[in-house]
């Protein structure tokens, strides 16, 4: 999701404070949420459905977009989409984690590069979280299911222009999930709830958080709903350049590293897009994230076409 536990930003102190204040104001604004962990079982609660591709459309390549986890690191994908989009390309299936969910259904739900890059530039993160009354996290994320749906115009997931998956954890057992039928809304909420955070989306009875500590580069999960080609994007951390002052992530960068690194190595094509360690929610650095993963696609735009087969 947008909002992160690890906003990596040495800005001043003041201006810190003045984030934190606006986004606290903010979220008080739409309300609570007085019911977060009511069970969604009725008949369009998000399920999934293994494989996707089945039949004869299997013996065709299939070509998947997939999107990793990141926080505000995930403004990546949107310069990715932008690139793609300019090269006339076109997904099959699109996976996501986390932010990666939620930008990859703007994309399948139908709407261009350029259309989710005016998105994310004007979005104001706590336009996407309420207050949540009587959970240890503090935070629902039912806002964000109500934008997704606004933005898209749809309610259900196998209604998207192109396939969509969002790809959760599910509590009981800590084992990815990967959402593809049922409320585009719920499914990207559950996708993107933050552990300590967010509170869980509880769906058939499962509580469900973000993959960013099981699949956050969920390439494995494409292989496995018929992707014949992948091209993957990681909005990670580049640990190998982190500058002085950033040892307290280190650890954390290379336990994400670890869990990616596997997804890294079965994509076709892997994009990691370097904009620098620090990130923060201003709109410089949304420019900046944007700007690189544009760079970056266009960049290897020989092998990415080569990929699609164009």
């Amino acid at each position: 999701m947008i909002l992160r536990d690890r906003l990596r930003c040495p800005e001043p102190a003041p201006s810190r404070r003045q984030l934190l204040l606006g986004a606290a104001t903010g979220l008080l604004l739409p309300g609570c949420t007085l019911n977060p962990d009511r069970d969604h079982d009725d008949a369009d609660a998000p399920t999934s459905e293994v494989p996707l591709f089945a039949g004869p459309a299997s013996s065709r390549p299939i070509t998947a977009w997939v999107l990793s986890s990141g926080g505000p690191r995930g403004f990546v994908h949107v310069g990715v989409l932008k690139a793609l989009d300019e090269l006339g390309l076109r997904p099959d299936l699109i996976v996501g984690a986390s932010v990666g969910a939620f930008i990859g259904v703007l994309r399948a739900g139908g709407r261009s590069g350029r259309e989710i890059e005016a998105l994310a530039l004007e979005l104001r993160p706590w336009w996407l979280a309420r207050l949540a009354v009587g959970t240890p996290e503090h935070l629902s994320g039912a806002p964000l299911a109500d934008y997704v749906r606004s933005q898209t115009g749809e309610h259900l997931l196998e209604r998207l222009p192109i396939p969509a998956v969002c790809v959760a954890t599910r509590m009981s057992d800590g084992v990815a999930v990967g959402f593809n039928r049922g409320d585009i809304g719920l499914a990207v909420q559950a996708a993107s709830a933050i552990e300590g955070r967010f509170a869980p989306v509880r769906i058939r009875g499962q509580r469900y958080l973000d993959a960013d500590q099981t699949l956050p580069l969920p390439v494995r999960m494409a292989r496995a709903l018929g992707a014949t080609r992948v091209l993957a994007v990681d909005a990670s951390a580049h640990e190998d350049r982190a500058p002085a002052g950033a040892e307290h992530y280190r650890v954390g960068d290379l336990h994400k590293r670890a869990l990616t690194a596997p997804d890294a190595r079965a994509a076709d094509v892997l994009l990691h897009p370097d904009f620098g360690y620090w990130v923060s929610l201003s709109r410089e650095f949304r420019e900046r994230a944007i700007a690189a993963g544009y760079r970056a696609t266009l960049a290897d735009a020989a092998r990415i076409r080569a990929l699609h087969g164009a």
